[in-house]
């Protein structure tokens, strides 16, 4: 059902173009927020929290997402969850042309932007498939990682300079006018929507969200990289979440320092981008996902293990990370070529699910024993598990089934 040779790159880059917009300035929301939370309360457990209420709406709402996401016009679902997005960031603009903002006034739009996310998400990854060719997945899984890693490097240095020459309220509404012009090559573009089989016609949207479960847990390959996914997002989300904190407390850095810290990981993650676009990864995918998890559970042991003047060479440990990162995207590809159209909503909706489930028992135990042993010890714990995730993923019989999709 994908679109001919002719036309399918024209509509993938132009989303991929739009994805891109709508990257930097949420980047640079999201960064300028960290900034603001950081600078007002220096605490771990509101960072924690933050990331929390950020999540838990993905978590909650994604398999029921994924559900509508394949019954209706995926275009239509990504353009809605985008004007939500957008709405959220301008009632917290509202808000602060009147007032210094909350911390609370911050969550409930965080809350806000997770629902919408968790709607956009699951539409943009089973979207993809129907744009593109089989055989070029993998490939334009290095494109979109590529293009994340760009706005990456763009976002945290035009945030860090933005912040502190402009309210928080214009930095809010550049990003309402990126999601704008996101929805405005998602309505350009065409995109092919998979009929629903008979059967699924009938079926109720609880049924339809079990499906999801049950196309995973037939084939013991995805089955095994859904339980990976959520490990690895258990030991991996405090990590990012403590990023600012770590340069600005334990490394004594300032906002500057964040972004550079950030940069380096998205400079990185270009290189690794750049890479897999290029070369596509060993021939055994299971060896790419398990290289990139262990790269990135090494570099966070290390980076916990330095001292406080070394901030240098914690940047260094960034940049290998964001290096790791794009190789970790292969199971989309996989997972894309595995699963029939009409499942992937479900399929993509059940994965952000999970790893967001996971995501709140990781930052529930982070953010007290960081605050209370430091942020860098933490660092070193969640390497260590990461490490072994890695071990798991080359070890683990089931995952061999994935190289057979090939």
């Amino acid at each position: 059902m994908t679109q001919n040779n002719n036309s399918w790159r024209k509509t993938y880059f132009t989303l991929l173009a739009g994805q891109a917009i709508s990257f930097i300035s949420s980047g640079i929301l999201q960064m300028a927020i960290i900034f603001y939370l950081v600078a007002k309360t220096n605490s771990a457990i509101i960072l924690t929290a933050a990331t929390l209420i950020g999540f838990l709406p993905q978590a909650c709402l994604g398999p029921f997402a994924g559900a509508f996401v394949d019954r209706h016009s995926r275009k239509s679902v990504m353009i809605g969850a985008d004007l939500i997005i957008a709405a959220a960031g301008g009632i917290l603009a509202l808000v602060a042309f009147y007032m210094e903002l909350p911390v609370w006034s911050i969550m409930v739009v965080l809350l806000i932007r997770s629902a919408g996310t968790a709607f956009h998400s699951p539409a943009f990854s089973a979207a993809t498939p129907m744009i593109v060719p089989k055989e070029e997945l993998t490939k334009c899984a290095g494109y979109t990682q590529t293009m994340q890693a760009v706005s990456a490097i763009i976002s945290p240095a035009a945030a860090a300079f933005l912040y502190a020459v402009w309210p928080l309220n214009a930095i809010i509404l550049l990003d309402i006018v990126g999601a704008i012009l996101a929805c405005v090559t998602v309505a350009i573009s065409s995109i092919p929507t998979p009929e629903l089989c008979p059967e699924t016609k009938r079926q109720q949207f609880l049924q339809d969200m079990k499906e999801g479960y049950v196309v995973l847990k037939q084939n013991r390959g995805l089955f095994a990289l859904l339980w990976i996914g959520v490990i690895y997002m258990f030991f991996y989300m405090p990590i990012s979440t403590f990023f600012p904190l770590i340069c600005m407390s334990y490394f004594k850095g300032t906002p500057a320092h964040a972004s550079a810290a950030e940069i380096a990981f998205a400079v990185g993650m270009l290189l690794g981008g750049v890479i897999l676009s290029i070369w596509g990864g060993f021939k055994k995918r299971r060896y790419t996902i398990g290289l990139s998890v262990l790269l990135m559970g090494v570099s966070n042991m290390l980076s916990g293990l330095l001292p406080p003047d070394a901030f240098l060479v914690f940047v260094v440990c960034c940049t290998v990370m964001g290096i790791s990162a794009p190789f970790y995207g292969v199971q989309n590809a996989i997972f894309q070529e595995t699963v029939k159209p009409e499942y992937l909503g479900r399929v993509f909706s059940l994965l952000t699910s999970a790893a967001s489930l996971a995501m709140p028992f990781g930052l529930v135990i982070s953010g007290p024993l960081a605050e209370r042993l430091g942020v860098e010890k933490w660092f070193v714990i969640c390497g260590i598990g990461i490490i072994i995730v890695a071990l798991a993923v080359f070890l683990l019989p089931g995952l061999r089934e994935i190289d057979n999709t090939q």
